[in-house]
């Protein structure tokens, strides 16, 4: 952890006034407490970009335990970051006009009069022990329901976070709704006379995706009506992630849903990766998304993830509420009950949405809370998210502002819309997973004029498929990529596939498969995104093109299924060459229909 070891001399310091290049008249310090709180504080970053007399620094108290990442993180965002030391002096000599902070923790103290304090989750619901003098932070206590102890205070609601010698710690402490000021009045009401009700503008910014909704499912992979099913946890031991059925819970989702007709995402609270280590995290992942999970990055696209979802798992964290005041139909797979105020809107959400039931199919039951979702089920979680909602970059503006003793600019109040997933400068695509695993492949021809291949796919399945699905299977097959990292699966290889990414010549390199492989039947190779060139033992080539959706968008579907119908229907002993001759191929995933070009090229 470096974040702010050196003294800054310019914006503020000794002879800053030498060095600065532009005058401005106030200072407005961010204070950091770890990755969580600061991505909090950058959604209200924006709000003073139109402030010509405003400077705007950052520093991190340095109490918590979950520092790692707040470097890299305020290096990007270009924040000059004082040492904590240099942050307290400058308060104490008049140079802060506003510090604005996302927790309770460290000496905030040193910023009484100027200090605003914002929620870094869905308002305040849990209990958190005592903090210890001098690290006031919740990432040091302990969950309620502790051995030997009565229930831990609520954080960010009892005197324990909320008073500093007797005295509130902030000059503004800014609720999201009435809710809260009614449970603040009854546990600490010299608190209470500092409550701001402005809103929550995370939730304000997740609002503002609806409208993208139809974009955000194309950009996951999941606009062909495909459903996705994010997976979600907070962190600590009570959490989803944490829970000791987690690791069963990932593989039956990765196992037992068919690739083609769900898509799945993971979105991990910061704590976990930052505390456990990235690579560590991704680790423990990786087979999961060998099989077609894609971890959201903590910093990225996670609010238009659940956004777009059709299904959240989850447990008692923020970000399971926030999906369900979004109408997302929710499943909760954790739920501590203990670790939360029993009066709060997420202790009220565990007591409603349903939960995963032991012994019954995964699949059953997210099909089950999808198709048996009422759209209005959830509203008054919504209700109770947001005071103003949409109106939070307006009032804390004006609160802002209030404290700066400045007049608002002219333009409106807005918070900067969240982007589309993949659609920025040199941004990848998050929507088609690499399916590394090995995958096991059940088909059926449907028709023969024109050609319809049923095809279900499985990654890596401890068993064989078994239910609707397989009874109506006439063939089976397994698909082993090059890259896989189960290389010993490759000898077992009907369908051997390589993705392009070398960019060799498609044709030479699928006879090169089929000679390293000589039990495969076919070979593909990826020559685009819903493209890809397949070769069987007589060295017949097909190049196989997926066309426009009946609503003109590309067709997300994994080109390698198509391979998987071709390698049907020549094994129901049909000719390749009879797939150019009878129109387009139509393969269908459960669900989904796909309609493919198919040409012969020459090898």
């Amino acid at each position: 952890m470096t974040v702010g070891q050196e003294r800054l001399r310019v914006p503020v310091g000794r002879d800053a006034a030498r060095w600065r290049t532009r005058g401005t008249t106030r200072t407005v310090l961010f204070v950091v407490h770890n990755v969580t709180s600061a991505t909090r504080l950058l959604d209200v970053l924006p709000l003073f970009d139109d402030a010509a007399d405003v400077q705007t620094l950052a520093t991190c108290t340095g109490s918590s335990p979950f520092l790692a990442g707040v470097d890299a993180l305020l290096d990007e965002v270009g924040l000059p970051v004082l040492p904590w030391e240099q942050a307290k002096e400058l308060a104490a000599a008049g140079g802060v006009d506003l510090a604005i902070s996302a927790s309770y923790g460290g000496e905030l103290q040193a910023f009484s009069g100027k200090l605003t304090i914002l929620s870094h989750g869905a308002g305040y619901n849990k209990r958190l022990a005592t903090p210890d003098t001098g690290h006031r932070t919740p990432d040091t206590g302990v969950g309620g329901g502790s051995e030997g102890r009565g229930a831990a205070p609520v954080f960010g609601m009892a005197p324990d976070w909320l008073l500093h010698e007797g005295a509130p710690l902030a000059a503004a402490t800014v609720l999201s709704h009435p809710e809260q000021l009614e449970r603040l009045r009854r546990a600490c009401p010299e608190a209470a006379e500092t409550a701001v009700l402005a809103g929550d503008p995370c939730f304000d910014r997740m609002l503002a995706l609806r409208r993208r909704r139809p974009a955000l499912r194309r950009a996951f992979g999941a606009g062909d009506g495909r459903r996705l099913v994010v997976l979600n946890s907070t962190w600590g031991r009570s959490s989803l992630f944490g829970s000791d059925a987690f690791s069963a819970l990932l593989r039956e989702l990765t196992e037992t849903l068919p690739v083609d007709e769900y898509r799945l995402c993971a979105v991990l609270h910061p704590n976990i990766g930052y505390g456990h280590g990235p690579g560590r995290v991704r680790a423990w992942l990786r087979r999961a998304a060998a099989s077609g999970l894609t971890p959201v990055d903590p910093l990225g696209p996670w609010r238009q993830a659940v956004a777009a979802a059709d299904c959240v798992i989850g447990d008692h964290g923020s970000v399971t509420y926030y999906a369900a005041a979004l109408g997302v139909p929710v499943l909760l797979g954790s739920f501590a009950e203990r670790d939360l105020d029993p009066d709060s809107p997420v202790a009220a959400l565990g007591r409603t949405a349903p939960r995963l039931r032991p012994g019954t199919p995964l699949r059953t039951q997210i099909d089950a809370v999808i198709d048996g979702h009422v759209p209005g089920r959830y509203d008054g979680f919504a209700a109770l998210a947001s005071s103003d909602p949409g109106g939070s970059a307006r009032l804390l503006r004006s609160l802002f502002h209030s404290f700066l003793a400045l007049p608002e600019p002219s333009r409106p109040a807005a918070l900067p819309p969240l982007p589309v997933p993949g659609t920025g400068p040199g941004e990848p695509p998050s929507g088609t997973p690499e399916l590394l695993a090995p995958l096991r492949v059940l088909t059926r021809v449907v028709a023969d004029a024109p050609p319809e291949v049923a095809v279900t796919r499985w990654a890596d399945p401890s068993a064989e498929p078994a239910g609707t699905d397989a009874e109506a299977a006439e063939g089976a097959h397994t698909v082993v990529d090059e890259d896989t990292p189960d290389t010993s699966r490759l000898a077992l290889a009907d369908l051997v596939t390589d993705r392009g990414l070398a960019g060799d010549p498609p044709g030479p390199r699928a006879a090169e498969l089929l000679a390293a492989h000589p039990y495969a039947a076919l070979a593909a190779v990826r020559i685009g995104p819903g493209r890809c060139l397949v070769r069987d033992r007589a060295g017949t080539q097909l190049a196989l093109t997926a066309l426009p959706r009946p609503d003109g968008f590309p067709d997300p579907c994994d080109p390698f299924a198509y391979a998987s119908a071709v390698l049907a229907w020549q094994t129901g002993g049909h000719p390749l060459t009879a797939l150019t001759e009878r129109g387009p191929l139509v393969v269908t995933t459960g669900r989904l229909r796909h309609r493919v070009a198919v040409r012969v090229v020459p090898a």
